[in-house]
């Protein structure tokens, strides 16, 4: 009840804090580098990294620095990584849905997504949150092939210093609640034992893990991002590997 109750009370501040932000906030490209390719050696990990600005590597100016190029650096260390970026800054949910069906057909061993933080801004309702994430799941597992799918938390907006309060603690709280949701979806097993995960990664917000615009990751949350990515991964290579 809180959140509609909210939006209703603050509704004035919101709307006006909101178009404050997006006039002065810098927006930044997405980086240049490749979005596709093969490293290391060893045996088959096929990935591909799905959704949003993040997960696009909004923050760095190379793919290398980004999220994508960390983590295959890093799982090419035991792997022989094919691998592909599918992401796009501003997109929801459900557009993230929508940028797969029309994707070249595929088959992966392992996704890592990265959504929410435009469906927190974009006011996506809490059933169609978990209508297209329980789709997406389904597409990903039942018709791609994958036998892990890395669901990485919304990350903390309540703590972002791009935002001002109340505006700050306002998405803050939908982005707890939309992340409740889907940790709940990835531990219900609906899609098979270990079949989804949770990934919540802790970022301290401070210089090097924020990029300019005080919104997006820096190279450090990249990096540490990439890190937690490939235990995960690791920890389940008897699964995740063809």
């Amino acid at each position: 009840m809180l959140y509609p109750l909210s939006t209703l009370a603050l509704a004035p501040v919101l709307i006006c804090q909101g178009r404050y932000v997006r006039r002065v906030t810098p927006r930044l490209p997405e980086p240049e580098g490749e979005r596709q390719g093969t490293a290391g050696n060893g045996p088959e990990l096929r990935l591909l990294i799905l959704g949003d600005s993040a997960a696009a590597g909004v923050g760095v100016s190379n793919q290398q620095d980004a999220l994508a190029g960390q983590l295959v650096r890093e799982l090419a260390k035991d792997y022989c990584v094919t691998w592909g970026l599918l992401a796009e800054t501003g997109r929801t949910a459900a557009e993230v849905l929508a940028a797969l069906g029309a994707a070249p057909k595929a088959h992966y061993d392992v996704v890592l997504v990265s959504l929410g933080v435009n469906d927190v801004t974009g006011r996506t309702s809490t059933g169609q949150w978990l209508s297209v994430l329980n789709e997406l799941s389904d597409r990903l597992i039942n018709s791609m092939g994958a036998t892990r799918v890395l669901f990485t938390a919304i990350p903390p907006m309540h703590l972002f210093p791009a935002l001002p309060q109340p505006l700050r603690w306002y998405l803050g709280m939908r982005a707890r609640q939309l992340n409740t949701l889907m940790e709940n979806l990835c531990n219900d097993g609906a899609y098979g034992e270990d079949s989804l995960e949770y990934l919540c990664v802790s970022f301290p917000l401070e210089p090097g893990f924020m990029a300019a615009d005080g919104f997006h990751p820096g190279l450090d949350a990249y990096r540490l991002w990439a890190e937690h990515s490939a235990a995960a991964i690791r920890k389940l290579a008897q699964t995740t590997v063809a």
